[in-house]
């Protein structure tokens, strides 16, 4: 009898396995990848954007590196030994009484100054601090207006012009009460490259769109 009742609790036990890896493992996967697929195809697909030639120069959920002084730059990030590193998303894990923050944040205020010697005197904090999780791609719209007088001087436009480009690329809060309005940066640098031509070009081209 105990033989058998072993037998029997063995075969259970392997029944529930096999059927655990079928649903948890292919059944329940397919079903979310292809709701998935039907109902948020660009989402599914890692929200990855194109520029106007059709080639892909990101996802709009990553925060990426800008350096040009013509575009707006992200916020600093701790992903990674070099920042912007998808494959290694996290914080600094530094908290605020800590000295290398400290110096990290001045470091970043010296930075921003060099880079933006005609923007407001007060930076906007997300200007030198990261995310929790070093990839945010968005920044408020304080945070990006307090760049404009950098890349309007960069491209050679009047700051109202690129003021009202930040305006046109506002998003608002999520369902209207998370967080704050705010623009996607490579999507807004991505509008600044169609609506004044893409920055390596103007030296060559000229402002033909001011």
């Amino acid at each position: 009898m105990k033989n058998i009742s072993l037998k029997r609790e063995l075969a259970c036990a392997l029944l529930f396995m096999v059927l655990s890896i079928a649903v948890l493992g292919f059944i329940y996967p397919l079903c979310i990848n292809t709701v998935s697929g039907l109902l948020f195809d660009s989402q599914a697909r890692g929200s990855f954007t194109a520029d106007e030639s059709g080639r892909p120069v990101g996802s709009t959920l990553l925060a990426q590196r800008f350096t040009d002084p013509a575009y707006f730059h992200p916020r600093p990030s701790a992903a990674g030994d070099n920042g912007y590193d998808a494959a290694s998303s996290g914080g600094s894990n530094l908290g605020p009484t800590s000295e290398k923050l400290r110096r990290r944040v001045e470091n970043e205020i010296m930075r921003l100054r060099k880079e933006n010697p005609h923007a407001p005197p007060y930076i906007p904090v997300e200007l030198v601090t990261t995310s929790a999780s070093g990839l945010d791609p968005h920044l408020t719209i304080p945070g990006a207006l307090w760049q404009v007088s950098r890349i309007a001087s960069a491209r050679g436009i009047s700051e109202e012009r690129v003021t009202a480009m930040v305006e046109a690329n506002r998003e608002g809060r999520t369902w209207g009460v998370l967080g704050e309005p705010r623009v996607n940066v490579l999507l807004l640098n991505l509008a600044l490259d169609r609506q004044f031509g893409k920055a390596g070009q103007r030296a060559i081209m000229g402002d033909k769109r001011r």
